[in-house]
């Protein structure tokens, strides 16, 4: 997967937004205003950092040793960062409906109401 496929993955889910709130090369993906997803366009390879189960974060990054690690400038312990390019498809689709998952879960219950009627 290249970044534009998961950038069209990740506008196409239900209530997300796009933007650039840290500098002009680091996009954010936000559902219902919170961010689930991220990447710095000046990476090569592609690079995305996406929030994960911490126990599944562990195995993860055992199983993808170097293409999936703990996510620098964020919170390791909840975030990974993905070579996308290097990974198979349906994991990096899989990671990412797990992290707006994640997020969605969070949610107050009047804004997961909001999100549903969307």
């Amino acid at each position: 997967m290249n970044i534009e496929e998961f950038r069209n993955y990740c506008i196409a889910k239900k209530g997300v937004t796009e933007s650039f709130p840290f500098n002009k090369d680091t996009l954010v993906f936000k559902v219902m205003g919170k961010m689930f997803a991220l990447t710095g366009l000046e990476h090569q390879p592609a690079k995305i950092n996406l929030k994960c189960d911490p126990e599944r974060s562990i195995k993860l990054r055992e199983e993808y040793d170097g293409l999936i690690y703990g996510a620098y400038h964020m919170n390791k312990t909840h975030w990974n960062t993905l070579e996308i390019e290097h990974l198979p498809i349906d994991l990096v689709t899989e990671l990412t409906n797990h992290s707006y998952d994640l997020v969605v879960a969070k949610l107050p219950k009047k804004t997961r109401l909001e999100l549903e009627k969307l």
